[in-house]
């Protein structure tokens, strides 16, 4: 690991460790006085997790450190993989190398950029959604963070953000039979949208366009999300496959444009199986998808309870959704958002590769189209679709809403083998 920063993370995180393992209860260590030693950039990808630990039990804190070292190791072997494309923004997330995202400008304010250094890569609205956009390249040998910093300064109206990167929230394990998942319901006059990979041949959908180098391009992840709403009785499917194989895909950019393409083909519900950071652009593209009465299901992602929020499940309106196992219990690493509404299968479940082939599922992407499958059947049957996903939903954890299960459990037994 070649980034200094990123050891000094994982060396602390190693250190609290060894502490909870060694103590009975994480509250009783003075871990705030740990937590401000003064580690050089440990920032704000560690602070959340150091600020959340210290009110766990030991094993539960143990698994909590454990999953953000391993997001911390994904985030390093990611910049190191990719240094051309990818780099941190202000805030310490990844996004795309050399790239700000501007909103609220005029052209007097462009040429003010441009006559500073900066250059146009692209001025658009994006269709769907009546967000008007430009990408700009930086100036060269500027950082993200200085960049943010310059365009702020010349532009204090403009919206300014790096475009950054969101990431799929789920795994496969190869099975040894090929078999789909089971019959959840059916749905067929309500079209689904997903934001994902693209599906494999064999995973029949209505339509795929790519929002990525490289895209569409079949993905396992894609295949399976996709595979997960037709067995669960969606028959209209349109895919944004934001991925392809661009190394900095996954992008906000491209994801607003998805959310674009997507309202544009007439999709009722859109399932989003990402996560990443609060993003003004993708903020306001999920609220212009709202305004035109479109519903947005999101994954909360597998980064554990003490992660910081995960968007774009935690915008308001969006439908988040976490994850339990076939014994109906929350999966460990689940993430969070800042409000949470229902649970689904997402362990112990099944779908399809991008070759056709039957691979065993595990995450919160998992749960998430399933959710999505059982709100588009309460559309078709018409009234108020929350009313029917909360008389379906099982109650688990503590008695009504709570912040573990949500309002309960959907779609119980849907993914599952025959």
């Amino acid at each position: 690991m070649n980034d200094p920063n990123m050891r000094l993370h994982l060396s602390l995180l190693a250190a609290i460790l060894t502490l909870i393992v060694a103590a009975p209860a994480a509250a009783q260590l003075g871990l705030p006085g740990v937590r401000g030693v003064g580690v050089p950039g440990a920032g704000p990808l560690l602070d959340p997790v150091l600020r959340e630990v210290q009110d766990l039990p030991g094993s539960v804190a143990r698994e909590t450190i454990q999953l953000a070292e391993q997001r911390l190791e994904r985030l390093d072997r990611l910049l190191r993989r990719n240094r051309d494309a990818v780099e941190r923004d202000r805030f310490g997330e990844p996004a795309r190398r050399g790239e700000l995202l501007v909103m609220d400008v005029d052209t007097v304010g462009i040429e003010s950029a441009v006559n500073f250094g900066f250059a146009v890569i692209e001025r658009s609205e994006i269709e769907g959604l009546g967000i008007d956009m430009v990408r700009l390249a930086l100036p060269r040998d500027t950082s993200l963070e200085e960049g943010a910093r310059q365009l702020e300064q010349l532009l204090p109206r403009a919206t300014v953000s790096a475009d950054n990167l969101y990431f799929q929230s789920g795994g496969s394990v190869p099975a040894v039979s090929v078999q789909a998942p089971s019959n959840g319901g059916r749905s067929r006059a309500v079209a689904v949208g997903m934001i994902d990979g693209a599906p494999g041949d064999a995973v029949k959908v209505a339509s795929t366009r790519g929002f990525a180098n490289g895209a569409p391009a079949a993905s396992n992840h894609g295949s399976a999300v996709a595979s997960l709403l037709r067995s669960a009785g969606v028959r209209q499917v349109y895919v944004a496959d934001v991925y392809g194989t661009d190394a900095a895909g996954g992008n906000a950019s491209a994801i607003a444009r998805g959310l674009g393409w997507l309202v544009e083909q007439g999709a009722r519900v859109i399932t989003m199986s990402l996560v990443g950071p609060d993003n003004p652009l993708l903020q306001r593209a999920i609220a212009a998808a709202h305004r035109r009465g479109v519903l947005v299901v999101a994954a909360v992602g597998n980064d554990g309870p003490a992660a910081p929020p995960a968007y774009p499940a935690s915008y308001d309106g969006v439908i988040a959704v976490t994850a339990v196992d076939g014994r109906e219990r929350a999966l460990i690493e689940a993430g969070r958002a800042l409000h949470l509404d229902y649970a689904a299968p997402g362990a112990d479940i099944y779908g399809l590769d991008r070759r056709g082939r039957s691979q065993r599922l595990r995450g919160t992407s998992y749960a998430t189209p399933l959710v999505a499958a059982r709100l588009a059947a309460a559309l078709r049957a018409g009234g108020d679709w929350r009313s029917v996903l909360d008389r379906e939903a099982r109650d688990l954890g503590e008695r009504g809403l709570d912040p573990v299960y949500g309002r309960g459990l959907v779609c119980r037994g849907c993914g599952a083998r025959d």
